[in-house]
């Protein structure tokens, strides 16, 4: 390196007393290193919910896989079926067969409460409490389509699913 220019290149750095930077760094090599540091940060922060999320739901798999139906107190008394494996569709009523991410606030033996966001269409909170393997209470609220909701269900267990 010329002279000039490792001079020029301390001068700048003289604010940082006696230790100063010696090593020109170019742009490309700044570049890297800042890239590397958003990297690590941004595995950082997408690994971390997954630490997060050690409640496994168990509660949701003690139900009887078959047809459910799930009532909805409501003034028009809304009745859906859904042919179940596990409780977890219950989860997502209003954004069913939606990719979401969803956060466990609470996991215990016989209830549970989730936070779930769906990009771009919307975002929910529901409790479940399993009463039996059979009936399930639900409570919950969010944003579907643009519109808020905010319901309680009663899910029961009503027969064998049809093909």
């Amino acid at each position: 390196m010329p002279k000039d220019r490792h001079r020029r290149w301390v001068a700048r750095f003289q604010d940082f007393g006696k230790h100063a930077m010696t090593i020109p760094w170019t742009d490309a090599a700044k570049f890297r290193i800042a890239a590397g540091g958003l990297a690590i940060a941004i595995g950082v922060a997408v690994t971390s919910p997954i630490f997060a999320q050690a409640p496994s739901l168990r509660m949701l798999d003690k139900i009887d896989p078959g047809l459910w139906e799930v009532r909805v107190r409501d003034a028009a008394h809304t009745v859906r079926r859904l042919c179940l494996e596990t409780g977890r569709p219950l989860i997502q009523i209003k954004h069913p067969n939606t990719l979401c991410r969803s956060f466990v606030v609470r996991d215990e033996s016989r209830f549970v409460t989730v936070h779930y966001t769906c990009p771009g269409a919307g975002y929910g909170r529901t409790q479940i409490r399993l009463e039996n393997a059979q009936l399930a209470q639900i409570d919950s609220q969010g944003i579907a389509d643009g519109f808020p909701f905010d319901f309680t269900a009663e899910a029961r267990r009503v027969g064998v699913c049809h093909d």
